[in-house]
């Protein structure tokens, strides 16, 4: 591509990038169109057109990737219950032993990326977090299961013009359900199988297939990653320029199939204060690995001091809370499908409560002679995708309207929706209305996650913004983890609690939203 060569150019020597800025095909110097414009209207005057529709596109199957290495755990454990002798509460360990990893690797590579840059981080992530899927897939006991963080948020929102920040942040929220329904058809499509072999001392059934299919997009999009530029956002914070405006011109040629000399920028605005504090500092410390480690730390600092520890407190708070019933909940609809799909068999005229069936399902699993079956109906799978699917129109309606109804209106109405959804799961009697209320909650729950997604990447300032995300998506995986483990412990031992826990704590969570600053069509700071 275009871009990623004028990047190219511009790792090289910034010296070559002026030279190539400045030069037009047949060697000759140009005359220059005297314009000086800050990020805002260098990325408005490239066009909007190829370049970002294939960003999104590569940005887009990263967020897929990750969101099926999460995701892919809610339909193992079903069928891993007999190999790996998993009861409720083992389950629910497993389901966040992957937010452990995450939560470890968000804060760390958000760190390094604000450092040493987005690109580099995102392609290290993304091998790494298709070598730990496939790990995954030959692990013999649960404890070996594990995963990694992002840092593509960020990446994607420094290259988009503020009229359509939002439209697009939403755009690529919704690759969440197309990687929710990607897994939850591969899982259908093997997990019932037979494929695999078992022998006394290692076994390599269906789900473990399952799962090495699962790491493909991470290794695909590694590969991609490749063609795509470093952020001119941020290498404008960190005083490049000429770097910068290389990218820009690739992309202006991208979208406009012109020469670069008509792109209409010839020098872009910055804090140059700021930036010869930045270079003396990074000057002052000696070693490659030493600056990395200080920008870590000083970043981490900043983020806890005035102005933008408000900012910080709730964007944790909401993200802890938010999380908990995202992730809590919504990665167990797998098991409580079954759940209440065994329960129908066995009493086919019966109507029975989440409880009741939870209640039957625990004392049977309790008896001595007690066989254990992985076998999953097929209904399982088909209730599982019609409730995803459900995000689809509700993604569709974030990236209409996200713009023009605000980050926070979306937030809010999306938790409030899914948190009386939740409450409303301990008054469903058979498996048509426990499908009608996960079906509800998991568009709601899509809607908001794609709000919450625009707002904490944009209320955090250029220079802090990765390691911001990144303490965000902490507090997130810490929700995801406390969230399996309280469910797993109350749904067979104390039933109601789980979904009124989750119902109080989304909708407080939403409405902590409006303590954070209005960014919809803002410039980003």
């Amino acid at each position: 591509m275009v871009e990623s060569n004028s990047e190219k150019a511009g790792n090289n020597s910034d010296k070559h990038d002026v030279e190539k800025a400045f030069t037009n095909g047949s060697g000759g110097r140009r005359s220059l169109p005297g314009i000086k414009a800050g990020f805002e209207q260098a990325i408005e005057l490239c066009g909007y057109g190829k370049f970002h529709y294939v960003l999104l596109a590569i940005c887009g199957l990263v967020s897929t990737s990750e969101e099926m290495d999460v995701i892919s755990m809610s339909f193992i454990l079903p069928s891993a219950q007999c190999d790996l002798n998993l009861n409720t509460k083992s389950k629910g360990w497993l389901n966040s032993i992957i937010f452990i990893g995450m939560m470890v690797g968000a804060y760390f590579w958000g760190s390094i990326a604000d450092s040493v840059g987005r690109k580099k981080v995102l392609i290290v992530i993304s091998f790494m977090n298709g070598f730990c899927i496939v790990a995954s897939s030959f692990s013999q006991t649960f404890e070996c299961l594990g995963g990694s963080g992002p840092v593509i948020w960020s990446y994607f929102a420094e290259f988009q013009p503020k009229a359509k920040r939002g439209c697009m942040l939403s755009f690529m929220a919704a690759f969440w359900t197309f990687g929710n329904l990607f897994v939850a058809g591969l899982a259908w499509l093997i997990i019932p199988t037979n494929i695999g072999f078992v022998t006394s001392i290692f076994t390599y059934n269906s789900w473990r297939i399952f799962l090495m299919v699962c790491s493909t997009p991470s290794f695909l999009v590694a590969f991609l990653l490749f063609y795509l530029p470093e952020s001119p956002k941020f290498l404008l914070s960190k005083g490049k320029p000429d770097r910068a405006m290389a990218i820009f011109r690739g992309i202006f040629v991208t979208n406009n199939k012109k020469s670069p000399d008509l792109y209409p920028v010839a020098e872009l605005d910055f804090d140059e204060k700021l930036m010869q504090e930045l270079k003396e500092k990074r000057e002052s410390l000696k070693g490659k690995y030493t600056k990395m480690l200080s920008n870590m730390a000083e970043h981490s600092k900043e983020l806890f001091r005035r102005p933008i520890l408000k900012f910080t407190i709730v964007s944790i708070t909401i993200n802890f809370t938010f999380h908990i019933g995202y992730y809590g909940l919504m990665m167990w609809f797998p098991e409580l499908f079954s759940r209440f799909e065994e329960y129908s068999n066995t009493f086919p005229n019966q109507t029975a409560g989440v409880c009741i069936v939870t209640e039957y399902i625990v004392g049977k699993g309790n008896q001595d002679n007690a066989i254990c079956s992985a076998h999953i109906p097929s209904a399982v799978f088909m209730e599982s995708l019609i409730s995803l699917a459900s995000a689809l129109p509700a993604n569709l309606i974030a990236i209409l309207g996200m713009d023009w109804l605000g980050r926070k209106f979306f937030l809010i109405f999306g938790t409030m929706t899914a948190g009386v959804c939740s409450a409303a799961m301990y008054f469903v009697y058979n498996s048509t209305q426990n499908l009608i209320a996960t079906a509800v909650f998991s568009g709601a729950i899509s809607t908001a996650n794609a709000a919450l997604d625009c707002l904490i990447t944009e209320v955090f300032p250029t220079h802090l913004r990765a390691t911001g995300v990144a303490v965000s998506m902490v507090a997130a995986r810490m929700g995801g983890i406390i969230g399996n483990i309280v469910i797993a412990t109350l749904l067979d031992q104390y039933c109601p609690a789980p979904t009124i826990i989750v119902a109080v704590l989304l909708i407080g969570g939403g409405l902590m939203s409006l303590f954070l600053p209005n960014t919809t069509r803002k410039e980003l700071n």
